[in-house]
Parts: C-alpha cells; structure tokens; sequence
C-alpha cells in the first residue's frame, strides 16, 4: 500500500480497534476480577483462571468445542469447495441453483435454528422421524445431538461458496486448455491446477472458521439442544453466556471467554505455521 493511500485503511483500523481490541482487552481485565454487577468487583488475580482447570463444565464445554471444530471446519470447507467449483460455470442453472446455498445465510439465526429444531423435534419433527426409525430419539443421544449441531453449521457455508466461486472464475481458462490438450484427466487439473491456485483463500477460509464455528454454535445449543443431552453440546461461548447472565459471574465468564481468545489464537498460529510449511506440488 502507497504511503498516500494509507489513510484509507484507517476507518477499518479504528473500527478494529474499538470493536475488537478494546473489548479483548476488557475481557482479560475483567477476568482478574470477582464480579457480579450488584456489587463492586473484587481482585481475585488468576484465582479464576486456575478454577478453570478444576471446572468439569469448563472442561467438557473445552472437549465439545475442540471436537466441533475438528469435525465442522474440513466438513464446512469441503462442501463450500465443491459447489463453489460446481457453480462456478457459467450456466443458467448453476446461477439458479446458488439461491438455495445463500438462503441459510441470509436468514436469521433465530430462524435458521427454529427450522431445525422443528425438523428435529423428537416428538414431531418430520427428519427425527426419519432418523428415529431404529434408534432412540435423535436429539436426545450425545452423538445424535452433535451431530445435528454439525450439520447446522455445515449448511450455513452460503458465504464461503461465494468466495471460492470468484476465486474459481479467477484461475485463467487456458490452463485447463494446456491440461486439455496434453489428454489430462479432470482430476489432474484439479490437483495440480485448480487446488494450487485456491491454496491462499482456503488457507484464509480456514484461519476463519476455526473462530465462526465456535461463534456460530452458540443458537444451536441455546434454541436446539439446550447443551444437551447431559451437557453434549455445551460449548465455550454458551458456557460463559451462560456464567455471565444467569448466574450473575461475570468475573468468571470473562476468564472462559479469555481462555476462549487463547485457544482460538493458539489454533490460528499453528494453521499458519502449517500454511507456512506446505509447498505446493511442481
């Protein structure tokens, strides 16, 4: 960026600081204090912060939340990059078939999780029907509940098809036309042109999701499963939501929510050092 431009990047710069920043910042301070807004806070230093490793609600709230991500993310961006690349040509129905990807995103969450709660319902819910035929109800088994948490968050990648369809509509046609003309097969070019090149935005896509999943969770567990069944979807953002407004500790949710920042920054500094390291294949 010119020295001249700079100036533009200072809007984002200044909204980063006060929206993000700050209140992290806040966060961590306030995670050194007993607190629950009825009366003036109370230095405790890391007492809470070691608390949390005795938490057993902490500790499978941290279990839930580590094994969401790992199952959630591949699965999120797997599917965002095979209909990215689907839609990607230039087709009335490829345009046509778009809609109905972007329309979980546009939705409000709130309606989003309300459908699924309907269509999971264990006493109605026409797919828990289904899936009900053989097993116990769905919603109220620990692998059927994350499970169903995981498919939620698996169809909302409305906004990821987007960016991996530009990127797609990016690669020049001619590389495809070399791979054509040499006699490759479509997986060929998918492996040596097509991933190569979209390399750096599931590289960024990646560093994404790894926080959005765990944002993301949070309506699920409160309107679908309500943690449940015997705290199988209790996840860290729901565990201090739920520390700092029904039981009144705010001190406390602050230091799950501190713990919570460092995990997702531990996590984003290990992608990055295996972006970092893989080289593409020549």
């Amino acid at each position: 960026m010119r020295a001249g431009g700079a100036h533009y990047a200072l809007p984002a710069l200044a909204g980063t600081l006060l929206l993000l920043l700050l209140p992290m910042l806040a966060t961590l301070a306030l995670a050194l204090f007993r607190f629950d807004s009825l009366s003036a806070p109370q230095w405790v230093g890391l007492e809470q912060l070691r608390a949390l490793a005795a938490d057993p609600l902490y500790r499978q709230a941290l279990h839930n939340s580590l094994l969401l991500v790992a199952l959630a993310v591949p699965l999120r961006l797997g599917l965002a990059l095979l209909l990215g690349l689907l839609l990607a040509r230039r087709e009335p129905l490829a345009q046509a078939a778009l809609a109905p990807v972007l329309l979980p995103v546009v939705l409000p969450g709130i309606v989003w999780a309300l459908a699924w709660l309907w269509l999971l319902s264990p006493s109605h819910g026409p797919l828990a029907t289904w899936l009900d035929r053989d097993t116990t109800a769905w919603l109220l088994s620990a692998p059927g509940a994350r499970l169903s948490v995981i498919l939620v968050l698996t169809l909302l990648v409305g906004e990821l098809v987007l960016i991996l369809r530009a990127a797609r509509r990016l690669i020049p046609q001619r590389h495809y036309e070399v791979c054509a003309l040499e006699g490759a097969s479509p997986f060929f070019a998918l492996r040596r042109v097509t991933l190569p090149a979209l390399r750096p935005v599931l590289g960024l896509l990646a560093l994404r999701d790894l926080a959005l999943c765990l944002q993301l969770s949070f309506l699920p567990a409160l309107i679908i499963t309500k943690t449940g069944p015997q705290f199988a979807t209790l996840y860290l953002p729901y565990y201090g939501w739920q520390n700092a407004f029904e039981y009144l500790r705010f001190g406390y949710a602050a230091a799950v929510n501190s713990a919570l920042v460092l995990l997702v920054l531990a996590g984003l500094a290990g992608q990055l050092w295996l972006l970092r390291r893989w080289q593409p294949p020549r």
